[in-house]
């Protein structure tokens, strides 16, 4: 059985007009974080991960497919396309969306994501393009350091809270 630690966050008051308010202080979220190795295998512990988080959460199983092909997607990207030594999972669920965040370490030359023209016919390069399907939002953006980036993505969220 996989041992998932929980935290809540309450968002700084920077934070608090994209995150909505709760009676004057700013509503507590629930949040998950993990680090893998930077490597092909750890793709499918962070689909498991994910999965068993969803599940304590009482995600319903649209949005546990469709959050776990998106996390399997964009870890696969960071393992793939940059340098990194481990790679990083935030999910963050905010009333009716959860925010998946994937955060590499970069490496020299390493460019924002962005979907390659003509990808639907190829067998890769199609991830950034379900990423876009399935979310109602993403991007990316370095990370604090600036050595490396974070992509996330926001998908619709359908189920029961974790308390």
């Amino acid at each position: 059985m996989t041992n998932i630690a929980h935290s809540y966050v309450v968002a700084s008051s920077n934070n608090a007009p994209s995150l909505g308010r709760c009676g004057g202080f700013v509503a507590q979220y629930p949040q998950d974080a993990f680090h893998l190795p930077a490597r092909r295998t750890s793709v499918p512990e962070a689909r498991r991960r994910v999965s068993a988080l969803l599940c304590e959460w009482g995600a319903d199983q649209q949005v546990r497919d469709d959050v776990e092909l998106v996390v399997s997607e964009l870890f696969t990207n960071a393992v793939r396309h940059t340098e990194s030594e481990k790679v990083g999972c935030e999910l963050t669920l905010v009333g009716t969306h959860i925010r998946i965040e994937v955060t590499d370490q970069g490496g020299p030359g390493v460019t924002a994501p962005h979907v390659q023209p003509g990808t639907l016919d190829q067998e890769c390069g199609r991830g950034l393009f379900l990423v876009g399907a399935l979310s109602d939002g993403w991007g990316s953006r370095p990370t604090d350091g600036g050595q490396g980036r974070i992509v996330w993505a926001d998908l619709p969220y359908t189920g029961t809270a974790a308390h």
